[in-house]
């Protein structure tokens, strides 16, 4: 008698917390939904208050001028000896060298740009030619010029 009364207390619990709502939700009409309005999707605004604190949202490097003063500090850090030429540009009229670093990463240069150790003099088809002015930062007394050219499997 008492497992029948527990099983028929079970049963009632159960349908009451799991089957009863299912039957009480009202039965809607789709064509007499309402749509949200236009005020209920808007939201509000929202604006952060750094209270002194770094801006997580704002981007780190400032747009594109950041990537070309990173380029050119990380070009004025190399030596001549440690670059490799890979290229070179012909835009317009204007040629642009393309340089492997140490790390083996590309750089584009330019005539006239600082290296460690000297500079950029000329940018030809094939070549270009380096003015070196120090050695080991020592400056030299008489600069030597450093010729790099493709190399001839690579054109």
């Amino acid at each position: 008698m008492k497992k029948t009364t527990i099983f028929i207390i079970l049963s009632v619990c159960l349908f009451a917390a799991f089957l009863a709502p299912a039957y009480s939700q009202e039965k809607t009409d789709p064509e007499k939904a309402e749509e949200p309005s236009i005020k209920q999707i808007q939201r509000e605004a929202y604006t952060y208050n750094p209270a002194g604190r770094r801006d997580p949202f704002r981007d780190l490097l400032a747009g594109s001028e950041a990537e070309e003063k990173a380029g050119t500090k990380a070009v004025s850090e190399m030596s001549i000896d440690d670059v490799i030429l890979i290229g070179i540009l012909k835009i317009e009229k204007n040629l642009i060298g393309i340089i492997r670093g140490p790390q083996g990463f590309p750089f584009k240069i330019n005539e006239g740009d600082q290296f460690n150790d000297g500079f950029v003099l000329t940018i030809k088809e094939r070549q270009i030619i380096f003015r070196k002015t120090k050695n080991r930062g020592i400056p030299l007394s008489r600069p030597i010029n450093v010729t790099k050219e493709i190399n001839p499997e690579e054109r």
